[in-house]
């Protein structure tokens, strides 16, 4: 059996073993013939909101807040359709925003590859800050105590506009929505509040769950306490083509995303698998080994105890150097262990979240990485295992479960929430 991974820009080719392989991918939405039309139809026709004209007038003060390079939000295709329908406000009262969280600032060549030259050169563009207290306003409390700060330049915008990118999340159950304020406007206290031990080890905190979930109600109350003015956010199948516009009220726009997304993602399968292969999604997501705890994530939904997850992920972006992940991982000799450090961490240390829930897999199960651009030394660091060749990792774990392993393929990796039928999803 040969099977296609979405793996960089590119894809990968793997051949698999003719039986006991399951390849389970979203269902596939076809894209819109006309996006453009599409997503003015939604700023004109939006949910629960006045169209987006209407709200604006000539003397507002405007904010646009777009994803970073880590997500593949069209941002090209869908910020000057946006821009067009505000076309009546000087171009001098608009900033962009890119909603960072606490990821790394994108560079001015890549800011024109995700934008467009003609917007990068004609409007304001700020990069938030998440430690720039100058340029961070508290706006309150949330339900559990944390504080809320959000990025100055967005708070003292008249029209707070959100837009993004909605699809299965790991631990906030999707994305889009009210991620673009919490985490990607916040104060990086406010993001490790959100995303300490206690809140990442909740049950509910998970792919495709928004009720009940911790993290997500508390986006969600961090959005609200910035009254944001309008959301636009839309759902992408494999090939990046628009499937789905939502626009207007923040919370009737992503919940109509969320379950459009829910239904083409979400798949069952009768039982777990010994071996699962899955990606990272390819470009821009597996950038690094960082993002591709979300494939391996996705791939812990279905894989028995003992059992063994490869995860196809490029990382061209190297572990990364930035932030804390890389620092983390070497500061245990077990998943174990570094759980252990994780709930005794005060205050919260940035990236432990993606630490711990990598770790939370790998008391699972054997993770082995397939990549380009990390070599086996530097995954033996972050306790991983290398993979040089798919074909050969599957032929010697055939070996250790025995010829009749059943074996599963995510080749789409986290765009599907693959779950067991016999329990819940997620």
């Amino acid at each position: 059996m040969r099977v296609k991974l979405a793996y960089g820009k590119r894809g990968l080719w793997v051949e698999l073993p003719d039986r006991n392989v399951t390849v389970v991918e979203p269902q596939y939405v076809p894209g819109l013939a006309d996006e453009a039309t599409a997503i003015r139809t939604a700023l004109r026709q939006p949910l629960g909101a006045p169209p987006l004209h209407d709200l604006v007038h000539p003397e507002d003060t405007v904010a646009v807040v777009f994803s970073d390079i880590t997500r593949p939000q069209p941002r090209e295709r869908m910020l000057p359709v946006l821009l067009e329908e505000i076309g009546h406000v000087p171009r001098q009262n608009i900033v962009l925003i890119n909603a960072l969280g606490t990821h790394r600032p994108n560079m001015p060549e890549e800011l024109a590859g995700m934008l467009g030259r003609d917007i990068v050169d004609n409007y304001r563009v700020v990069q938030h800050d998440a430690w720039d207290q100058a340029n961070l306003t508290r706006v309150g409390r949330a339900a559990r105590g944390h504080d809320i700060s959000i990025n100055s330049d967005y708070m003292r915008a008249r029209i707070k506009i959100l837009t993004g990118f909605i699809e299965p999340h790991f631990f906030a159950g999707f994305s889009g929505g009210p991620k673009a304020v919490l985490p990607g406007l916040a104060d990086q206290r406010t993001v490790l509040a959100n995303h300490d031990a206690t809140m990442i080890a909740e049950p509910r905190a998970t792919w495709g769950v928004t009720a009940g979930n911790p993290i997500w109600e508390e986006m969600v109350q961090a959005a609200l306490l910035t009254r944001p003015t309008f959301l636009l956010n839309v759902t992408l199948n494999r090939d990046k083509q628009i499937t789905g516009v939502f626009a207007g009220d923040l919370l009737q726009a992503h919940a109509a995303g969320c379950q459009f997304a829910g239904s083409a993602a979400l798949v069952a399968v009768p039982e777990p698998f010994d071996i699962v292969i899955t990606s990272n999604s390819g470009y821009p997501l597996d950038l690094n080994l960082y993002q591709a705890v979300k494939g391996m994530s996705a791939a812990a939904q279905v894989v028995k105890p003992g059992g063994s997850i490869i995860v196809a992920a490029e990382c061209w972006d190297g572990i990364p150097a930035h932030g804390e992940y890389g620092r983390l991982l070497q500061m245990a000799q077990s998943p174990e262990e570094m759980l252990s450090l994780i709930q005794g961490f005060a205050p919260v240390r940035q990236d432990q979240w993606q630490v711990q829930i990598q770790a939370q897999i790998q008391a699972q199960a054997d993770v082995y990485v397939k990549s380009d651009y990390l070599d086996e030394a530097t995954l033996r660091r972050a306790m991983l295992h290398a993979c040089t060749s798919i074909e050969e990792t599957v032929a010697q774990l055939l070996q250790r479960y025995g010829p009749k392993a059943r074996i599963c393929v995510l080749p789409e990796g986290p765009m599907t929430i693959p779950y067991v039928s016999s329990g819940q999803a997620g």
